[in-house]
């Protein structure tokens, strides 16, 4: 498999904050996992938001750094509203972590306004040595006017600063390339190419659907394509795989994995999660981030003859919460 490093402009310079003479603080540093930090909301129903993204980085072996941006009001089956936080107050959250933290790469997810959005890209531009991936999800629940507004402020402002770009085929269709009038539906390198006129480098590119119930995903660059996973179609309704699949893919880069390997791996996990996927409401199907922690059924059965769960309750505590 031929390895596709980050671009040279986003090579991540690691600066030596300990004393080279001092082997256990260096010790430590490198046993740390990596951090990442995440710009997203806050996503009652677990399906997204920053609650997906902790469970998704952790599961790959990543710590999250979480800027609040705003709150969604929602349940499993749709986005009533989103509720922004000021940008000073998402500025201040960034400031102040990463003044004492140093950083592996920051994610993007929703953000809630152009003004968070410049908050946004300022971070960037203050840390250029750190790679960016940022996820656009689908909008199509907002008003017309705040998605316009929101799609040409991620344009001109995050795109010219993003290392890799997520998001499904149609939603990345429709914002990159609105006047599209070709006979096919275009592909991934096209949407890469749409992506590289804003600074892009690498684009991946989700459910582009193909015959006997199969989905392609490419992740591409203006000038090739540089992998595709191919997985079968699962027949349910989800909420959150875009989300599932941008966090973990952050996590492997921020870990060190070149990107065509972290590409394929935060796919498989994705695939996986979406086929552990469990529905905790009435609406739609969520990943399940933590499939592997689950027992196997066989496991289940060898542990029948063990102490049951009350066996295991913690001693009662005078201390009344």
């Amino acid at each position: 498999m031929k390895t596709y490093l980050l671009p040279p402009e986003h090579d991540r310079k690691v600066s030596d904050l300990t004393d080279p003479s001092d082997d256990t603080e260096t010790d430590d540093a490198d046993s740390n996992p990596p951090c990442v930090l995440v710009f997203n909301a806050s996503d009652p129903s677990g399906a997204g938001g920053l609650g997906g993204d902790a469970l998704a980085m952790a599961s790959v072996g990543a710590h999250m750094l979480a800027v609040v941006t705003g709150a969604y009001a929602r349940d499993t089956a749709e986005i009533f509203d989103h509720f922004a936080f000021e940008e000073e107050a998402v500025a201040e959250q960034a400031r102040s972590i990463l003044e004492d933290v140093e950083v592996q790469l920051i994610k993007v997810g929703f953000v809630g306004s152009p003004e968070n959005l410049s908050t946004v890209a300022e971070t960037a531009t203050d840390y250029p040595e750190v790679p960016v991936v940022a996820y656009m999800p689908n909008l199509s629940w907002w008003e017309d006017a705040q998605i316009e507004a929101y799609l040409d402020a991620f344009r001109d402002l995050v795109l010219p600063q993003t290392t890799v770009l997520v998001g499904n085929h149609s939603t990345l269709w429709r914002w990159l390339l609105p006047d599209w009038s070709g006979e096919r539906p275009p592909t991934a390198r096209d949407i890469a190419m749409a992506a590289g006129e804003f600074g892009v480098p690498y684009t991946l590119v989700t459910g582009l659907m193909l015959p006997d119930q199969f989905i392609d995903n490419v992740l591409a660059s203006p000038q090739a394509v540089l992998a595709s996973e191919k997985y079968e179609r699962l027949d349910a309704v989800f909420a959150g795989a875009g989300d599932t699949l941008s966090a973990a893919l952050a996590a492997l880069l921020a870990s060190g994995t070149d990107l065509v390997a972290a590409t394929a791996e935060a796919l498989s996990y994705m695939d996986r999660c979406l086929d552990a996927g469990f529905r905790p409401g009435m609406g739609h199907v969520l990943p399940d981030r933590l499939f592997w922690a689950q027992p196997e059924e066989d496991e289940d059965e060898d542990n029948d003859d063990l102490a049951s769960p009350t066996d295991f309750a913690l001693p009662p505590h005078d201390t009344r919460h």
